[in-house]
């Protein structure tokens, strides 16, 4: 019979546990709802039968809490980077235990991606407007240019059309004349602010974000990079309509199949952005972090497509060229949201 006793108010008062030297409680009833205990877990509310209270326990819950750190990681990410068709469709398939969930998966890395940013020092700057010493050296650079310019088309005007020098006479002039337009594009952007002085859109409240965008667009680009943390999920619902259409006429894959695909790709792209992050401060050329920024996120969809739809290879492919412009869409979609929430907020 179980020890827990029945309070006035009808819940079940369960007296404490003794606790071991191993740290471990070995009581014979729930401590959360006083159901007689007959096996690992209490099969009314499903907690642990035998609770830690260890500095090691508390650590795991620590780990568990702010990271989702626990053994279906384990088994969920190497799936994730390798095959991640197959567990796509073995989630939606049932096999829900085994593996992270895809919306915890995708907390956990944009939680992560987001950190790695913050110490990695990634973020808007304070001031967009050139300083006064930078303009003052663009105004010197483009003195200097328009010299160097005059100089090499009178040596050009001089020089017969047979003259072997020509040819790199003209290139330079090409290089001054591109250097000149690149000058005087950093010049006119000086303040990129003043582009926002004449739009107006008629809704008060946007409008009125719009202005105090103007005046501090340090705070502005701050907020923008804070919204998208806290609205990265609205990638998800912005991102189903367009996979939905690369499957319009095959009615068996609904959008519950859409949204676990979407997920575990977006959870895919931010460990990548993660890891390119670590890699470029780490010293590894820009090239080498282009292309792996650029061939990856392809074979990774182009792989997850055909696994978890079960797709053969020529259909998994215009498939994901379709859907690498559509990525561009949501992308702006996304952005556009974001600016919106920010001038507003």
């Amino acid at each position: 019979m179980s020890d827990s006793v029945q309070a006035s108010s009808g819940q079940t008062i369960v007296p404490p546990a003794p606790v071991a030297p191993d740290g471990h409680t070995h009581e014979a009833a729930c401590l959360n709802c006083g159901t007689a205990l007959i096996g690992p877990h209490c099969h009314a509310c499903g907690q642990e039968a035998h609770l830690h209270r260890t500095a090691g326990a508390f650590l795991h819950d620590l780990l568990h809490g702010a990271l989702h750190f626990e053994g279906r990681t384990w088994a969920t990410l190497p799936m994730l980077l390798r095959r991640p068709g197959q567990l796509t469709r073995r989630y939606i398939e049932g096999e829900r235990m085994r593996f992270v969930s895809p919306m915890g998966l995708f907390l956990f890395t944009v939680f992560i991606m987001f950190a790695v940013f913050q110490i990695a020092g990634i973020g808007p700057p304070a001031d967009l407007a050139l300083s006064n010493e930078t303009q003052a050296s663009v105004t010197e650079l483009q003195i200097r240019a328009r010299g160097d310019r005059v100089d090499i088309a009178r040596q050009l005007a001089e020089v017969p059309d047979d003259d072997p020098t020509r040819a790199a006479l003209q290139d330079r002039l090409a290089e001054l004349d591109a250097a000149l337009n690149v000058l005087g594009r950093a010049q006119s952007n000086a303040d990129p602010t003043e582009q926002l002085e004449n739009i107006h859109t008629g809704w008060t409240r946007l409008d009125h974000g719009i202005e105090k965008a103007r005046k501090n667009p340090g705070l502005a680009l701050y907020k923008l990079q804070s919204n998208s943390y806290k609205f990265s999920w609205l990638l998800i619902p912005l991102s189903l309509p367009f996979v939905a259409l690369l499957f319009a006429w095959r009615r068996r894959f609904g959008l519950y199949d859409h949204a676990v695909f979407v997920t575990y790709s977006l959870s895919f792209m931010s460990l990548l952005f993660v890891v390119l992050t670590i890699l470029g401060f780490a010293g590894v050329p820009l090239t080498w972090l282009l292309l792996a920024g650029t061939v990856l996120p392809i074979w990774h969809m182009a792989t997850q497509l055909r696994h978890a739809y079960g797709l053969s290879r020529g259909s998994a492919l215009w498939r994901t060229v379709v859907l690498t412009f559509f990525i561009q869409v949501i992308v702006s979609l996304f952005v556009t949201v974001l600016l919106v929430l920010g001038l507003m907020g």
